[in-house]
């Protein structure tokens, strides 16, 4: 099992939005950023998930998801009324993927990116340096291990 980060945007789609989902999953698409298409192509089913809440008030982490489904075409794509258009992806040769996603647990609170930035154990993480736009970050272990000690 891997450990990932995946950031989206609250007034987007938020960590409620999918806890209100009637099965509590839904594809994670408009992913536009080859590296982190490239990621998604790596989850596999039952890899773990920080959701992050990104460019908001209160940026950080808001809880838990899990791959539900492996890497497919991400069809919205080919879609010229979807805000996810891309006229160089083809259905004969696509560009995009997606993963979908499970809800798994909603934190009692945000760990903040500014609690993360205070972690000397998280110096190495990808999200806390200065410049990272990726929506989508490997975890490894004992960082997930340290954010998640962030709540007791």
């Amino acid at each position: 099992m891997r450990l990932w980060l995946m950031k989206s945007e609250p007034d987007v789609f938020s960590i409620d939005d999918l806890m209100q989902r009637p099965t509590q999953t839904e594809p994670w698409e408009g992913v536009r950023n080859y590296q982190a298409r490239n990621f998604m192509r790596e989850m596999q089913l039952d890899d773990r998930v920080f959701f992050y809440h990104s460019n908001c008030k209160e940026a950080g982490i808001v809880g838990v998801m899990n791959i539900v489904k492996n890497a497919y075409v991400d069809d919205s794509a080919q879609d010229s009324n979807s805000p996810y258009y891309d006229p160089k992806s083809t259905i004969e040769n696509p560009r995009w993927w997606r993963v979908d996603v499970g809800f798994v647990e909603k934190f009692s609170r945000v760990i903040t990116l500014r609690e993360l930035k205070e972690i000397s154990a998280l110096a190495d993480f990808q999200l806390v340096q200065r410049g990272n736009r990726l929506s989508i970050l490997p975890v490894t272990q004992m960082q997930w291990e340290n954010i998640l000690n962030q709540l007791t």
